[in-house]
């Protein structure tokens, strides 16, 4: 585990580490550039996970299934919300679903944290979790993300998906989602792009979140504004911090 500031989370858990590009909201994902400088730092799990290109770091698509860390929230007895696989894609198409099942095992056997699983390929999320054998487990929050209008049918793709609690990630929001349908989605983080090479988002892409969430009764949690300096663009929208957080419901 690694504590985090990522705002809407307390700790991280890598079982898998590395990925591949897909759509453009992986241009400058910073999990690339973290994977390059634990590398270089000498953390063998990401040896050849990305490689130089165009002046920057990018993955190669190899996995680093990591063994060794599957059975560490068991030894966490502190209650923690747990980002899973910041450094990866839990339902990447070459992590096997064997391996996916024993990331549930865990899971199902440490009810005292909440584990919140992203992916940017809901449609094998919603595959794989056909399987009876992994059933809905309350202390689990699947979601996807969603950067603009282009990838919105992953909105669909989750809607398919049985769980507890579902959630969406407009991060980072690099163009307009009007129109998203929040349907049976029970929170959306907005947050726009940061560091070096960041893409603007406008106000008015988070007004059009804020209100599909009020229209559907998502709960709506702003993390960022983003930028080459996050820190001092802030995370204040319409005068306020929104932390909100989404209920369990029964």
């Amino acid at each position: 585990m690694a504590e985090t500031t990522i705002e809407w989370t307390d700790a991280t858990w890598n079982p898998v580490a590395g990925c591949s590009v897909v759509t453009a909201g992986c241009t400058n994902c910073y999990a690339m550039r973290m994977a390059a400088r634990l590398e270089a730092m000498g953390v063998k799990k990401y040896d050849g996970l990305t490689r130089e290109s165009g002046n920057r770091r990018i993955w190669t698509g190899r996995l680093y299934l990591d063994e060794g860390s599957l059975g560490l929230p068991r030894k966490w007895h502190k209650p923690r919300r747990i980002f899973v696989n910041s450094m990866s894609d839990l339902f990447h198409e070459d992590v096997p679903v064997e391996f996916i099942r024993r990331v549930w095992e865990t899971m199902a056997a440490t009810p005292q944290h909440t584990f919140q699983v992203l992916t940017k390929r809901p449609e094998r999320m919603a595959e794989v979790l056909s399987d009876r054998a992994l059933s809905v487990l309350p202390n689990v929050w699947l979601g996807t993300s969603v950067e603009d209008a282009r990838v919105l049918g992953r909105l669909s793709d989750l809607r398919r998906v049985p769980a507890a609690i579902r959630f969406v990630s407009f991060e980072p929001l690099i163009g307009s989602v009007a129109g998203a349908n929040l349907h049976s989605i029970a929170w959306a983080i907005v947050g726009g792009e940061s560091g070096p090479r960041s893409r603007p988002m406008e106000p008015k892409w988070v007004d059009e979140i804020e209100a599909a969430c009020r229209q559907h009764g998502a709960a709506f949690f702003f993390k960022q504004w983003g930028g080459v300096q996050k820190k001092r663009a802030g995370r204040t929208y319409r005068g306020r911090q929104w932390d909100e957080l989404p209920e369990l419901r029964t």
